[in-house]
């Protein structure tokens, strides 16, 4: 018997809100999301992060579904990742604490839970993400052990019977035929699902069946391998567990058995046993590589010369809404249809190419997703060149002149000695000229240097005896 899961959720309800309106037009229903995990295993634990003084419409729910609202309140800086920190926190520390948890499911589209999803997986926890194909990282469908798309979970007009007949038979006529062989003409559908920014988008148009061919044939392939019989159960868990993102809900089957009835009915699978007990076989003589979807990354060179043409269009207005740039991608490559790379919707191609930094989208609650040039137009400038190395420059040795023999440099004479410079001597001052009329009483005092002169005392003349 499979271990039971005991599964606790955790919601980042600004990132799911958000991107629920801007692809869906379409107010998130927590409810969707906790019928799809109880599928899977027993729900233990509900939590959801947001500012819930903002969300008032939300709390109702929330209480009626018995989740635990956790209030966080954004810091004046606007702490964006806030919540992210908070949710991861606590995800870590239950997975420490309450041993009974084994699965883990994180209702959020952000990249930043990437390092949360593989540090959960180190200990042995399984992982489910749930969260829309047009908004959620391509990188975190990868990573996880199943990814289970809010689309997917919306309810299917033509199945429902929620439309009027001739509705549902123009729907059901236009869906693309496994066994026609002329080329699919469903493009109107395709650009009234995308024309419609402002309603209430359901469930997308299902894909080609055979394009999921390539995954069954690998995983009956591992099967084989491991000499295991491929019965229901174990050919989806072997699916899911090389490409996450596989739904049957994506081909229009409402369950897996379904499914494996639609490929048995197209004879590209052989079923074998009774009820309860099937096993699947291939068909090693069905030829599907013209009905296998292409790989997405062939698709991104015809976007990237569709941005490139309207580039200036684009810099100019910054962004564009997503309808305009399918309006292009028709206009100038008509030959492109975004399911023949296996995506449901042209948002989804769009989401792939952002991880791929060739656009950037922008989740607007009013306008829709808005697409503007990625990182990829605008490399960063390239680093400085290193300054060169300077060397010093070499000096020709000075050569000995042989008197007698030929020298390309002229023996520079010795220059001669200089004469000792002599010493300026002061100026005498000019001797005062006296006038035979002047008393030696009115000429002015002489004046002395600073030499020391010695003063010989006079003698007083001698009186005659």
């Amino acid at each position: 018997m499979p271990e039971r899961l005991n599964i606790a959720v955790f919601v980042d309800y600004d990132n799911i809100e958000i991107g629920v309106k801007s692809t869906l037009r379409r107010e998130f229903d927590v409810s969707l999301a906790l019928d799809a995990l109880k599928e899977r295993g027993d729900v233990v634990a509900k939590f959801a992060y947001a500012n819930w003084g903002r969300q008032e419409g939300a709390t109702r729910q929330m209480a009626e579904n018995a989740v635990q609202m956790v209030q966080r309140l954004p810091s004046p800086r606007g702490d964006k990742n806030g919540a992210d920190i908070n949710l991861a926190l606590d995800a870590l520390e239950m997975a420490f604490t309450h041993n009974h948890v084994n699965a883990f499911a994180i209702i959020s589209g952000d990249s930043d839970f990437i390092p949360l999803v593989n540090k959960l997986k180190e200990y042995g926890k399984t992982v489910y993400v749930v969260g829309g194909k047009a908004f959620t990282s391509t990188i975190l469908q990868q990573n996880c052990h199943e990814f289970v798309s809010y689309e997917s979970l919306l309810d299917d007009p033509a199945r429902a019977g929620k439309l009027p007949p001739p509705q549902a038979a123009q729907v059901e006529s236009t869906a693309p035929s496994l066994r026609s062989d002329g080329p699919r003409n469903d493009r109107p559908q395709q650009q009234q699902s995308q024309n419609l920014p402002r309603e209430r988008r359901n469930r997308p148009a299902p894909l080609d069946l055979g394009q999921a061919m390539p995954l069954v044939e690998r995983a009956l392939q591992v099967l084989e391998r491991r000499e295991v019989q491929p019965q229901l159960g174990l050919l989806k868990s072997t699916m899911l567990q090389l490409d996450p993102t596989f739904s049957e809900k994506a081909y229009g089957a409402g369950s897996f058995s379904e499914f494996v009835d639609k490929l048995k009915k197209l004879e590209l699978v052989t079923v074998a046993g009774s009820e309860g007990r099937y096993t699947i076989q291939r068909k090693s003589s069905v030829v599907v590589s013209d009905r296998a979807a292409q790989k997405p990354d062939l698709a991104l060179p015809l976007l990237r010369d569709v941005l490139e043409t309207h580039r200036f269009e684009l810099e100019t207005e910054s962004s564009v809404a997503l309808d305009d740039l399918a309006a292009w991608m028709t206009e100038e490559q008509p030959k492109f249809d975004f399911k023949d790379y296996g995506f449901q919707e042209f948002s989804e191609f769009l989401n792939f190419a952002q991880d791929k930094t060739v656009v950037r989208l922008e989740l607007d609650e009013e306008k829709g997703l808005k697409v503007s040039l990625g990182a990829e137009f605008y490399p960063p400038a390239p680093p400085p060149a290193p300054p060169e190395p300077e060397f010093p420059e070499e000096e020709d040795e000075k050569q000995p002149i042989v008197i007698g023999q030929p020298s390309r440099v002229a023996p520079t004479p010795e220059p001669e000695p200089e004469a000792k410079p002599k010493r300026p001597r002061a100026p005498r001052a000019p001797r005062r000229k006296t006038s035979p009329h002047e008393s030696p009483a009115s000429r002015p005092p002489r004046k002395t240097t600073s030499r020391t002169t010695t003063t010989r005392s006079r003698k007083p003349p001698q009186g005659n005896a």
